[in-house]
């Protein structure tokens, strides 16, 4: 069933678990969500928590507001299963193809779920407008603006093609707002500049919103997001909801981002010692990039981490140790190049846990969380999907 919990082996600690596998600590998981939510109602918005990093409906039952949404998805795969799980209130923050309009529609229709889509262009609109009329059901729209040049979206300040849009929009669908995400943030570290990329989004935001109102266009939301500039935001007038998804687990890459630290991380990966190459100063483990993923986001930052940062079993990094080289199933794990730190001692069958660089590819190799509460095994496991 959806959502339903099981019992891993080994409750009472680790040694029951075959490696390598996904370990999530459920405390951490809720200090995360708390202080996102802390800090956007102290800012006078919704959260509408994107659901694409944890792909769990029992992590999604904990970031929402409440059992039926609001959330974010990132695929028509997690669409329909947060909706079979009750949720009811989604966006699908990825650029609209016509083709995949009648699953929409299905995915509205078999579970009474309030699936809105974006779109950027008058093309996309035309083709939502007529399927919406052929069909009968007025999809929901919102139309994506750039904030940064990172990606897809209209300009802010484009009132010809915004207005253009949503007048297409509206002839047979339904304009619901404006959605927005920084994705330059991500390239960032000054708290400062931070704090400038997220008004910037806001701006661009509130911008967008008020050239379709001007229009005698509707425009009830205006929805901006990315975990840094969430985290940095200090206004939000304008904006109605914030989505934000990383910053409920963490991982390496928003650590040197500066949107979280790395006692904030909640995800990583248990692995096995099973050999070691002592004149060349590694350990090898059985979490390759197949558990870790090929994500090496950190090389662009200032510390690079690798393909991780080696943990002992309790969580706690070990002196610049880092999963320096990863085989599909074999990770090279060594001190970090010129750090005067020691080698641990980690026989054969030793345990250790990496932190991720990025949660999403790392969670996107495993099915499944075990789940870590007051620093131990708790004995659950919480369902989670990959695909689209």
């Amino acid at each position: 069933m959806i959502g339903d919990t099981a019992v891993s082996p080994g409750g009472g600690g680790f040694d029951g678990l075959e490696t390598p596998c996904l370990l999530l600590d459920a405390d951490i998981l809720q200090a995360n969500v708390d202080r996102m939510r802390r800090h956007l109602d102290g800012l006078g918005v919704t959260l509408r928590p994107h659901l694409k990093t944890a792909k769990s409906l029992e992590v999604a039952r904990r970031a929402m507001a409440g059992p039926a949404g609001p959330a974010t998805v990132s695929t028509l795969r997690e669409a329909e299963y947060f909706a079979e799980g009750g949720v009811r209130d989604m966006i699908y923050a990825v650029g609209i193809a016509p083709q995949k309009l009648d699953r929409v529609g299905a995915i509205r229709r078999r579970w009474g779920a309030d699936l809105a889509i974006v779109l950027d262009s008058a093309a996309q609109a035309e083709a939502v407008a007529a399927w919406s009329r052929r069909s009968g059901d007025a999809l929901p729209v919102l139309i994506e603006v750039d904030a940064d040049g990172h990606r897809s979206g209209v300009g802010p300040r484009d009132a010809e093609a915004l207005v253009a849009i949503g007048r297409a929009v509206a002839d047979g669908a339904s304009l619901r707002g404006v959605l927005l995400h920084a994705g330059d943030s991500y390239g960032l570290s000054d708290p400062a500049a931070l704090r400038r990329a997220a008004e910037a989004e806001r701006v661009a935001a509130v911008a967008a919103a008020e050239i379709l109102r001007g229009a005698g266009l509707p425009c009830p939301v205006v929805s901006v997001g990315s975990t840094p500039t969430a985290r940095y935001a200090e206004t939000l007038a304008g904006v109605t909801e914030v989505r934000a998804g990383v910053f409920m687990i963490g991982d390496l890459f928003q650590a040197g981002v500066g949107s979280c630290t790395i006692d904030d991380i909640a995800l990583t990966v248990l692995a096995t010692v099973i050999g070691h190459q002592r004149d060349k100063g590694w350990i090898i483990t059985d979490a390759g990039w197949m558990a870790l993923s090929r994500d090496r986001g950190t090389a662009r930052q200032a510390v690079d981490q690798g393909y991780g940062l080696a943990c002992d079993i309790a969580g706690r990094p070990y002196p610049d140790l880092i999963v320096r080289d990863a085989n599909q199933e074999h990770g090279i794990v060594a001190v970090r190049k010129g750090a005067a730190a020691g080698l641990p001692d980690l026989p054969v069958g030793a345990r250790l846990r990496i932190l991720p660089n990025h949660a999403c590819a790392t969670g996107a190799q495993h099915d499944r969380y075990h789940v870590v509460a007051d620093g131990r095994l708790s004995g659950e496991v919480w369902p989670r999907i990959n695909g689209w």
